[in-house]
């Protein structure tokens, strides 16, 4: 399993509004686009691209997320105290 993982994920605060963006992506809206436009963190103004990262810097239930994705797969909804992500494996 890889050392360290590059991801880029969607934060927003309601379950509907996660819902919502999971929708647009199954009809091939750009990920990145999404992520300018729906997430509440800094990430937005770089489509959401959290950079590379190993194990323990993110919240358990992400990393847990996002270490069994694929390179180019989506997650579905991952709750955190933070609200909810969907999160990208980039490479």
């Amino acid at each position: 399993m890889a050392d360290k993982i590059r991801c880029a994920h969607i934060l927003v605060e309601k379950m509907s509004t996660a819902q919502e963006v999971l929708d647009k992506l199954s009809k091939g809206e750009s990920f990145a686009k999404l992520a300018g436009e729906y997430s509440m963190d800094g990430t937005r103004k770089r489509g959401g691209d959290l950079g590379y990262f190993g194990r323990g810097v993110m919240v358990k239930e992400f990393e847990d997320a996002a270490f069994k994705l694929e390179k180019g797969q989506v997650s579905g909804l991952v709750k955190t105290r933070f609200g909810y992500h969907i999160i990208m494996r980039l490479e």
